[in-house]
C-alpha cells in the first residue's frame, strides 16, 4: 500500500500546488485540516506562505501546535515548507514584532542579512555529509526561494543537520532533525531538485 501524506489546510500554503508535488511520488495525499487525519498520516506536510504572524495565528486558531509537536515527539515525521519551516522555530522577528512559534527547533526567524531582500530565484545550497533529504543531489542544483526572513543563527542549530544557502550570509535552507524535516526554499516550485527532496522524504517514511 502507498504511504498517506497529508498536507496541513490551517488557511495558509501554496496547497494545491504543494499537494500536486507530493502526489507525484506515487503517495496518497489529503489536504485536510481534520487534526485527527494529521495526527494518524504517515507523514504530515506543513506549508506557509505569507506573514509568520499570520502563519501562527492559523495553526493556533486550528489547534494544529500539539498535534505537530505529538507526531515529531513519537518520531511521525514531519515536513515544514517555507513559513511552515519558519514557524517550527521557537519565534520569528518581522517588523519588530516578535511572535512565538512552534519551539520544536531552536533559534528565531528574523529579517536576512542582506543588500537586496526578499532573496528572490534560485540558489545553490551546501549539503552536509550524512543528509538523507539531499542524497542524490547534484553540486549545482537549485532551488527556488522567495523570502525575506530566515534562521541565521546557525551555532543553536548544532544538533541538526543543516544544510545552508547564502544571500549574502548563510542561513538555514533545510533541517533534519529526527523526525522532523524543513525546507525553507519550495520543492514544489523546484523543478527536479525539489522532486528529489521530496521522494527522499517519502523513502523515510
Amino acid at each position: 500500500m502507498a504511504a498517506n501524506v497529508v498536507i496541513l489546510d490551517y488557511g495558509s500554503g501554496n496547497l494545491r500546488s504543494a499537494e500536486r508535488a507530493v502526489a507525484r511520488t506515487g503517495v496518497d495525499v489529503t489536504v485536510t485540516s481534520d487534526l485527527a487525519a494529521a495526527a494518524a498520516a504517515d507523514g504530515l506536510v506543513v506549508p506557509g506562505v505569507g506573514a509568520y504572524a499570520a502563519c501562527m495565528a492559523g495553526i493556533e486558531a486550528l489547534g494544529a501546535g500539539p498535534v505537530i509537536a505529538e507526531r515529531v515527539a513519537a518520531g511521525k515525521p514531519v515536513l515544514g515548507i517555507c513559513v511552515g519551516m519558519q514557524i517550527l522555530f521557537e519565534s520569528g522577528v518581522e517588523h519588530g514584532v516578535e511572535t512565538k512559534g512552534l519551539g520544536l527547533l531552536p533559534g528565531s526567524v528574523t529579517k536576512l542579512s542582506a543588500e537586496r531582500i526578499p532573496h528572490m530565484g534560485w540558489n545553490t545550497v551546501d549539503v552536509p555529509a550524512g543528509s538523507r533529504l539531499l542524497t542524490g543531489l547534484d553540486a549545482e542544483a537549485r532551488f527556488y526561494f522567495v523570502h525575506s526572513y530566515a534562521a541565521q543563527d546557525l551555532d543553536l542549530l548544532r544538533g541538526a543537520l543543516v544544510t545552508t544557502a547564502s544571500h549574502d550570509l548563510p542561513f538555514a535552507a533545510v533541517v533534519e532533525a529526527g523526525a522532523l524535516s524543513a525546507a525553507q526554499f519550495h520543492p514544489e516550485k523546484s523543478a527536479e531538485s525539489g522532486y528529489l527532496l521530496l521522494r527522499n522524504w517519502i523513502a523515510l517514511l
